[in-house]
């Protein structure tokens, strides 16, 4: 995936394989021919007892298939077709592409095959408009929306069981640079069993990620390996860039309340306050740490749904597909956590890991439980297969200046974990007066 871009379902991830099902790329076998896989078998019954959701997804795949009417990029361009993949999906790899297409990284190669089912489950349709979906899109409608949450979890079960991982997978993520493995960051690969294992690695030793300024609270670390986004306000209602709200996946936030989610007592305590939040890639390294200290208030995960968001094209002349990231929540909001902790200087700092397609799986340490107190740099968490964001929230008595410099495209810089992602202070009277305007 491109920085600018993300993961979506976790169906995305093996189209182009799905094609050795394929006899001499000729025609699947039809369902009634052959022996489905448990969780295809569910699917196909769901779709062949709802006549109008049966409609809808045969017309999302021949608006694809219309687009792209190649079968190497563009596999399952029928109903049967599409059942064939989901059989070969349950146990491929994030990975799964065809050796004679053109993409020697295997960060280029998880980009495309998840970009393909992006784009048959990201097709507009017309009987979904007015019901509050992201570019009216099957992929939020019910039962679809409930029968792909379950089927992202299975695979992601599969990519935590060995079987998933073994020498010829290292070798294709040593050879991308981009994954690191080659820089002495990470533990011995001999610790890796399972695709996740080898997802979520460990570092060497701590030493590999220096925490900025580790005894000054006023500097606050990079959570993550990640490139920060940018920083929104709050105000005194709570709601985020009132009128416009902030993008974080597939859904566009308008309040605190809504983002931190039912349940918690800490919901409208960051009136008057700033947002900030980093985007992980798939290379980069994927556990998340306190970006300062504090004592845990509340700890939360928050369920919710595996989509893409964004609008997906395809590029015939380059042969690729493209997420575009100038469309509101071009990432996708999905299964999030969500920690408070009180600082001795500064209030309540929220923060909130957030899991992006296929499993969006987020995961705290076992020790991160009320009432205990970390330092900055300590270990929050960790995600398992998908890409992922961290967001941030100061309450209103905080200024807080990101602090990481911008590029030349206007993006900022891509920044390790524990390297300085900004700067806070406690805010003069007369500012906090303002802001209560």
């Amino acid at each position: 995936m491109k920085t600018k871009k993300h993961f979506a379902w976790v169906l995305s991830v093996f189209a182009i394989c799905f094609l050795l099902n394929f006899n001499a790329f000729g025609q699947a076998n039809t369902s009634a021919q052959i022996q489905h896989a448990p969780a295809t078998q569910q699917f196909i019954t769901m779709v062949e007892h709802n006549a109008k959701l049966k409609k809808m997804l045969v017309e999302s795949i021949e608006k694809a298939r219309k687009i792209n009417p190649d079968r190497v990029t563009n596999p399952a361009q029928t109903l049967e077709d599409y059942y064939t993949f989901l059989d070969w999906a349950a146990k491929a790899l994030p990975w799964s592409i065809l050796p004679e297409l053109p993409y020697s990284k295997l960060y280029d190669q998880i980009d495309q095959s998840l970009d393909y089912f992006y784009f048959i489950n990201d097709q507009p349709l017309v009987e979904l408009k007015n019901k509050g979906y992201y570019n009216n899109s099957l992929q939020y409608h019910e039962p679809y929306r409930s029968w792909m949450i379950l089927f992202t979890k299975a695979w992601g079960t599969y990519l935590s069981s060995e079987g998933s991982w073994n020498d010829e997978y290292y070798k294709k993520a040593l050879e991308d640079e981009r994954f690191g493995l080659s820089k002495g960051w990470y533990e011995d690969p001999a610790n890796w069993k399972t695709f996740n294992d080898f997802f979520a690695r460990y570092l060497k030793s701590p030493d590999q990620r220096p925490i900025a300024s580790p005894d000054d609270p006023y500097i606050v670390a990079a959570p993550a390996d990640s490139k920060p986004q940018g920083v929104w306000k709050i105000d005194k209602n709570s709601n985020i860039e009132p009128g416009k709200g902030v993008s974080i996946k597939s859904k566009v936030f308008k309040s605190i309340a809504e983002l931190i989610g039912e349940g918690s007592a800490y919901r409208n305590a960051f009136a008057n306050g700033t947002l900030t939040h980093t985007f992980l890639d798939v290379n980069d390294y994927h556990r998340y740490h306190f970006p300062v200290g504090g004592t845990v208030k509340e700890v939360r995960i928050i369920q919710s749904d595996d989509a893409v968001g964004g609008i997906l094209t395809w590029d015939a002349k380059s042969g690729k597909y493209a997420l575009d990231a100038n469309t509101p929540g071009w990432q996708m909001i999905e299964t999030r956590g969500c920690v408070i902790i009180e600082t001795k200087e500064f209030g309540l700092v929220a923060l909130l890991p957030i899991g992006m397609s296929q499993v969006s799986s987020v995961n705290f340490e076992k020790n991160v439980t009320k009432g205990t107190t970390f330092k900055k740099g300590d270990m929050l968490g960790y995600f398992l297969f998908g890409g992922s964001d961290y967001v941030m929230l100061f309450q209103s008595k905080v200024d807080f200046r990101l602090t990481v410099p911008k590029q030349s495209d206007k993006t900022y810089a891509h920044v390790l974990m524990g390297e300085q992602y900004g700067k806070l202070a406690i805010k003069s009277k007369t500012q906090g007066k303002k802001n209560k305007k």
